[in-house]
C-alpha cells in the first residue's frame, strides 16, 4: 500500500503548519524587546549606559586645572600692572621724627627764679617762703606751654610731655638730675604771645607778689635766638598707676 506524501514535488523537508497561538507568542516577543529596547535608550538619553567608573572624575579634574591655569595667568597680570604703577608712584617720604627729638631754634622768652639771699631771714617768716619750690617752676612751664611754646628747656635740659619736675630739698630734680638754684627756664615760640601768657597768669603773679615781700629772684627776658637740643631719653611711659 503507497503512503502519501505531504509537500510539494520539489519537495525540500517537510513543513508543518504553524498554530496560530505560537504565532502570536513570538510576536508577543518582539514587541517586548523593542519596547525594553526604547526604555532603555530613554534612560540613557544618548549616553553609555555603562560609563568607567572614573570617567566623571577624570574630567572635574582636567576642568578645574584648566580654571587654575586661567586664574595663574590673572594673576600674573594683575602683579605685572601693580608692579609697573609701583615704580611710576612717588617715593613716600621717611616720617620726621617727633619735635621733641629734633633740635628748635628760634625766638624765645626766658624766666629765671631765685632763692632769696641768704642775708634776707624776715623774723616769723617760715623759710619755705624764701626758697623757689617746683610748683613754682612747674606754674612757669605750665603757662608757657598753654602761651603756645614750640620748645622748651629748664637748666638746658629739654623739656617733654613726660617730664617732671621734682623738688628734693633746696634743689629741683629733673630727668633723675639735681639742680641748684637759679633755674633758668627758656621757650622757643611767639615772644609776644609768651609774654603775655606769662603776664596774665595768676600763679605767676602770686610768685611775684612774694618775690617782692621776700627778696625772691624773678627775671622775665625776650631773647632774638634759643636752642631747644633734642631730648635723648625715651618718651614712652615705663609705668603708669591710677
Amino acid at each position: 500500500m503507497l503512503k502519501r506524501r505531504i509537500g510539494n514535488a520539489e519537495g525540500g523537508g517537510a513543513h508543518r503548519p504553524l498554530s496560530s497561538r505560537g504565532s502570536w507568542g513570538t510576536a508577543a516577543v518582539c514587541v517586548l524587546f523593542g519596547v525594553m529596547i526604547a526604555a532603555s535608550m530613554l534612560a540613557a538619553r544618548g549616553t553609555d549606559l555603562r560609563p568607567s567608573r572614573n570617567g566623571g572624575m577624570a574630567e572635574l579634574v582636567t576642568s578645574q586645572v584648566h580654571h587654575i591655569r586661567e586664574l595663574n595667568e590673572e594673576v600674573s597680570e594683575l602683579e605685572t600692572e601693580v608692579d609697573g604703577l609701583s615704580r611710576q608712584a612717588a617715593p613716600v617720604p621717611e616720617a620726621e621724627p617727633p619735635l621733641e627729638l629734633q633740635r628748635v631754634a628760634g625766638p624765645a622768652v626766658r624766666v629765671t627764679l631765685e632763692d632769696a639771699p641768704d642775708s634776707v631771714n624776715p623774723v616769723g617768716v617760715d623759710a619755705d617762703l624764701l626758697v623757689v619750690h617746683q610748683q613754682d617752676v612747674q606754674a612757669v612751664v605750665n603757662e608757657l606751654w598753654a602761651a603756645g611754646a614750640e620748645a622748651m628747656t629748664i637748666q638746658g635740659q629739654r623739656v617733654v610731655s613726660t617730664t617732671a619736675v621734682k623738688c628734693v630739698g633746696n634743689t629741683v630734680v629733673l630727668h633723675e638730675v639735681p639742680y641748684a638754684p637759679p633755674y633758668v627756664i627758656e621757650a622757643i615760640g611767639d615772644p609776644e604771645r609768651l609774654n603775655a601768657g606769662l603776664d596774665e597768669s595768676e600763679a605767676i603773679a602770686l610768685y611775684k607778689e612774694h618775690a617782692e615781700a621776700y627778696s625772691l629772684g624773678y627775671r622775665q627776658e625776650t631773647l632774638t635766638e634759643a636752642e631747644a637740643p633734642p631730648y635723648e631719653g625715651s618718651t614712652q611711659l615705663m609705668h603708669a598707676r591710677r
